[in-house]
């Protein structure tokens, strides 16, 4: 039965020592509430670090058999591993980074990197003790980047997914890290990743695509062998637990005692963990100049500011903790009065029922991070105003400002914008709060963090199913072998080659895609079978196949179907067609390449191609698109097509096209074998236009109307190579006989 493998940095438990015993306690994360659901059922596990060092073998193995008994598997780290991938490259490579924060605080120390790939490579030697083929392993955020990867090579037939918990950066923020293509790399070696906004995933394929040589069509990224998917999967929290909380008996008693301590004045309340970019002495300037502004509000408002202590033994952590706490010091001695503080401040963590008393009485709940993955604070604070009054102010840099979007959204970097919404929130009426407040709890409610589990695993294995579905397709060794066999069964075939893409990869140039010595050995033996008729169907000028296969027995047809050459004949060229209205088409494909430096214009016969492989990418679709727009019109009152292909805009007349081309040679001829190969937009006419019973194969696994798909150029090579040996066969066989 195919088990679930939960993988993050840290295991959801607290492990403390006396005396030569462990304790365990269960984490109450959001997190740990939400996947509890899966790894502790039947098989399934959980695989991380225990977040202490143990040393001692015996204690390694005590604390394992302890872990075991929860469905948890521990990755045991020594103090110079957790310094230097975790401290080391997580927090001032990754984090600073992926927050935006990489002039000011990344650092790229070669040692930190070794030991990221050696901690990423010992959750990986756990996990292969564990994982079997079928096996569903999800693996947790930015600590684990390069994991996916290491699995999929070791354990190619299992689903992964993968999930980042903070943002992912822009391409030119990402690009910074000298290891980004490794890293994405490794990322890739999942079916599902998964971040929690659109923003996100926009990044994510924006980066991928430019650092990587892979291309990604809406949201699918195709490397070839496999199609991954990207998709925002917004998280959500224990809602029912925050919203049944206030009803306690012991939060309502904290709940009166912070009523009478703030007696009748609007209690304002921010809750974070000490870091960089939660914005702590942005929101500071902006409660100050409040107090400037609004004389009126001095004894009549209070922010009750709670940080929770972060690795504060980090020369950063602890200069941001001194400027906080100076802030807090500065505004409270220039505002306190005799029985009023503005500012109530608090560096440590408190218990969760008194965090729900906070949440439970406090007026408006500030939350304004310089840029956040999700922030879950937010939506705690909605779940917990069972009267659904209260205002929730917002950073839209903040995940969470994309789905709470009935809360004041500011820019936090905007002191003057976040002061008029604290102002514009203590003054709300209670009607507009409701309005509020009421969809912002239904949608907390309905996008839970079960919700947000069971959507991800449900599209998991959908992914895995799409995939399936390729394999299928794809010409696999029991496939190939029955292609073969029919081939060496008939008498009479027909075999339709497209170049570019199908015989030879891309290039950059067009000119550099020329045949090789073993593309020009399969031709030959190919033609020299009496049973084959071998036709080289491009889009290539008719120039360019005469210089390279004019010596070929192969039927010549260029540029889709509006020149052709029989073996030992001359060129000819379709009757009837004009090439007057480049006159009007080709001026304008020309203002394109003065705006976008790298394309340029490739003119055949009758049709031109606006080609941008060289132009910037992104730049090179969105002048494309934008091209296609202009001449949508003008092509359909000429009786013309467009054509977007892998990097090309192609303009030519309608009567052209290789599907047209392929029936003129097929029709009324009793071919018993049809087999016809290509990789893009243009072959689909061949692939529709054969009979049923003609075998289409698509190289590369995107959408087709062909039956089959290769992955590359390489894999149309080997199975042609397969014919001619069947050829050779045949003719040993003759002479034997």
């Amino acid at each position: 039965m195919p088990k679930t493998i939960i993988v993050s940095n840290r295991l959801p438990v607290k492990i403390s020592k006396t005396d030569n015993d462990y304790n365990l306690s269960s984490s109450e994360g959001g997190l740990a509430t939400g996947l509890g659901s899966i790894y502790k059922q039947g098989d399934n596990v959980w695989i991380g670090w225990p977040g202490v060092e143990i040393t001692e073998q015996q204690d390694k193995d005590t604390v394992t058999k302890q872990l075991k008994e929860l469905s948890l598997v521990p990755v045991f780290l020594d103090q110079e591993e957790i310094n230097q991938y975790y401290e080391g490259f997580s927090n001032e490579v990754l984090w600073p980074v992926f927050h935006y924060y990489a002039s000011t605080y990344a650092t790229y120390k070669q040692s930190n990197w070794d030991f990221y790939q050696a901690v990423n490579k010992k959750f990986r030697d756990v996990i292969l003790t564990i994982a079997e083929p079928g096996d569903v392993i999800w693996i947790h955020d930015y600590q684990l980047l390069l994991l996916p990867a290491l699995v999929r090579h070791e354990i190619p037939d299992v689903s992964i997914g993968f999930f980042l918990h903070i943002p992912f950066p822009s391409h030119e923020m990402f690009r910074l890290i000298p290891w980004r293509s490794e890293l994405l790399e490794g990322m890739l070696g999942a079916d599902l990743i998964g971040l929690h906004t659109f923003d996100d995933v926009r990044h994510f394929l924006g980066a991928t695509t430019r650092i990587l040589p892979v291309t990604s069509s809406a949201n699918i990224i195709a490397t070839g062998e496999r199609s991954i998917v990207v998709e925002s999967f917004p998280m959500g929290i224990d809602e029912q637990k925050y919203a049944s909380l206030p009803l306690q008996d012991d939060v309502k008693h904290q709940v009166e005692l912070i009523k009478n301590n703030f007696r009748d004045g609007k209690l304002i309340l921010s809750v974070d963990r000490l870091d960089y970019s939660k914005g702590i002495l942005q929101r500071l300037a902006a409660f100050e100049l409040l107090l400037q502004l609004c004389p009126e509000c001095i004894e009549n408002i209070a922010l009750y500011m709670i940080v929770v202590p972060s690795r504060d033994t980090v020369p950063q952590y602890a200069h941001l903790r001194d400027e906080i706490d100076k802030k807090v010091g500065n505004i409270n001695s220039i505002y306190r009065t005799m029985d009023w503080s503005p500012i109530h401040y608090y560096y440590r963590s408190f218990p969760l029922e008194t965090l729900s008393a906070l949440y439970t009485t406090a007026d408006v709940c500030l939350v304004t991070p310089m840029r956040d993955g999700m922030n879950l604070v937010s939506k705690e604070y909605v779940a917990s105003r069972v009267n659904n009054d209260g205002v929730l102010i917002m950073s839209e840099m903040a995940g969470a400002s994309k789905e709470l979007i009935d809360a004041i959204i500011v820019n936090p970097n905007n002191t003057g914008e976040v002061c008029r919404a604290i102002l514009q929130a203590i003054n709300m009426p209670l009607d507009e709060q409701k309005k509020r407040m009421i969809p912002m709890r239904q949608l907390v409610a309905k996008f839970n963090i079960r919700h947000w589990v069971k959507i991800f695993m449900d599209r998991l294995k959908e992914v895995k199913l799409m995939q399936r579905s390729l394999q299928t397709r794809h010409v696999s060794n029991t496939t190939e072998q029955s292609i073969i066999n029919r081939y060496s069964k008939t008498k009479k075939r027909i075999i339709f080659l497209d170049y570019d893409g199908t015989l030879v990869g891309f290039r950059s140039a067009i000119e550099q895609a020329s045949p090789d010595k073993e593309l020009y050995s399969i031709i030959q033996k190919l033609t020299e079978d009496p049973a084959n008729q071998v036709v080289l169907i491009s889009g290539r000028k008719h120039e360019n196949l005469d210089e390279w296969f004019q010596h070929t027995d192969m039927y010549l047809i260029a540029e889709h179907g509006s020149w052709f050459k029989q073996p030992g004949t001359t060129w000819h060229r379709i009757a009837g067609l004009s090439d007057q209205w480049k006159h009007d088409i080709y001026p304008l494909l020309e203002t394109y390449v003065d705006r976008t430096p790298g394309s340029f214009i490739e003119e055949k016969t009758y049709s031109l191609v606006w080609h941008y492989r060289k132009a910037q990418a992104g730049l090179g679709e969105l002048r494309a698109g934008e091209l296609m727009n202009n001449l949508k019109y003008l092509a359909s009152d000429k009786g013309l097509q467009l054509l977007a292909g892998d990097k090309v805009l192609e303009v030519k007349n309608m009567d052209i096209n290789k599907g047209k081309a392929a029936l003129t040679l097929t029709e009324g001829k009793e071919y018993d074998f049809v087999i016809a190969f290509g990789d893009d937009y243009t072959d689909e006419d061949i692939f529709k236009a054969l009979p049923e019973s003609a075998i289409t194969i698509k190289v590369g696994s995107n959408i087709s109307a062909a039956k089959f798909y290769l992955r590359n150029p390489q894999e149309v090579r080997k199975l042609l190579t397969s014919f001619t040996k069947q050829h050779v066969g045949q003719d040993s066989r003759i002479l034997q006989d």
